[in-house]
């Protein structure tokens, strides 16, 4: 097999990975809006969802017991932002601004992403994965209607911007590479341990102990159907965080972490459709365009060449040192 077959075969497999992933995160608001109407705080389901991932992936963190000595500050920094810090960020600004100025606000990270890459580490980026952003941030405009409820809250906004930027950590630190003389970790160990990590940080912040545990007993109103809230929960553990994570750290090593964020931004659209049809939330024609303005930029981002994409990307190794130098992922 020839290197340009490899490489479109490559570029394939990460592609549907990253689709993969975007369907299981965009499915995760369909099980968590029932569970949170029955009765549960949405700090709460979060920190059920993380917690319980990580009980789930706990075999393999001590099947990689190696990586909290070898990389200490990879493993933190892909906790505190790509676990925790999205999650509690969300949810702090959907507090205080609309979901959908909060959503489109956190799915700013493909362009923070291409930002960073082009600004701060002062590299090229593909004219493709730059047009894609513009579409896909365009396109959730539409998606999120942004229009319809807009109000200026500057912490709320503040908290968003937070979700969109520990999201660049997330895409940034899911393809750590190698360090000098080493092997890239292992991407399971990290989301293993990440998970670990995540579960400690929302504990502290969530404190299950307040939370209404006999709610998880009852059963949870999916648009005019009882659904027990343990299956739901099961959903939400199993197919919106264990299996989303995997996929979607398995692209980004795939593709590339712009390329993947773009990709990402079908969670959005995969999101409304869901709640469309299992919750009634109806889409309006501009809803209808906006999802199809995404699926562009998603399409025209990864037609970008991965190899050019990787030369033009400094490795998130450097990302990882950086954190540890400056003592925010410690």
């Amino acid at each position: 097999m020839s290197e340009s077959d490899r490489g479109g075969r490559a570029r394939g497999v990460g592609l549907g990975l990253a689709l993969v992933s975007a369907l299981a995160f965009g499915g995760s608001g369909v099980a968590a809006k029932p569970l949170i109407e029955a009765g549960l705080d949405p700090l709460h389901v979060v920190w059920l969802r993380v917690t319980g991932a990580a009980l789930v992936m706990l075999p393999l963190a001590v099947r990689h017991r190696a990586l909290p000595r070898e990389r200490p500050a990879l493993l933190a920094g892909f906790g505190l932002l790509g676990v925790a810090g999205v999650q509690a960020c969300y949810f702090a600004a959907i507090s205080r601004i609309p979901v959908g100025v909060a959503l489109l606000v956190e799915y700013l990270a493909p362009a923070l992403v291409l930002g960073w890459v082009r600004f701060v580490q002062r590299r090229p980026v593909t004219r493709a994965a730059a047009l894609g952003v513009v579409l896909a941030v365009g396109g959730l405009a539409c998606v999120v209607e942004v229009w319809s409820g807009l109000s200026f809250d500057a912490l709320g906004l503040l908290l968003a911007l937070g979700a969109a930027g520990c999201q660049v950590g997330y895409f940034v630190l899911a393809d750590p590479g190698p360090r000098s003389g080493d092997r890239a970790p292992d991407p399971l160990g990290v989301i293993a341990y990440g998970l670990l990590v995540g579960a400690v940080v929302l504990t502290a912040v969530a404190r299950p102990w307040t939370m209404d545990w006999s709610a998880l007993g009852r059963s949870a109103d999916l648009n005019g159907t009882p659904v027990a809230a343990g299956l739901l929960l099961a959903w939400i553990v199993l197919i919106a965080t264990v299996l989303a994570y995997v996929t979607g750290v398995l692209s980004v090593r795939r593709l590339s972490p712009p390329v993947a964020g773009v990709v990402a931004c079908l969670e959005a659209v995969v999101a409304t459709v869901l709640a469309w049809v299992l919750l009634g939330e109806h889409l309006s024609a501009p809803q209808i365009a906006g999802g199809a303005v995404v699926l562009a930029g998603a399409f025209i981002a990864q037609t970008s060449s991965p190899g050019k994409d990787r030369g033009e990307l400094e490795p998130a190794g450097d990302a990882e040192r950086e954190l540890s130098a400056r003592g925010t992922a410690a």
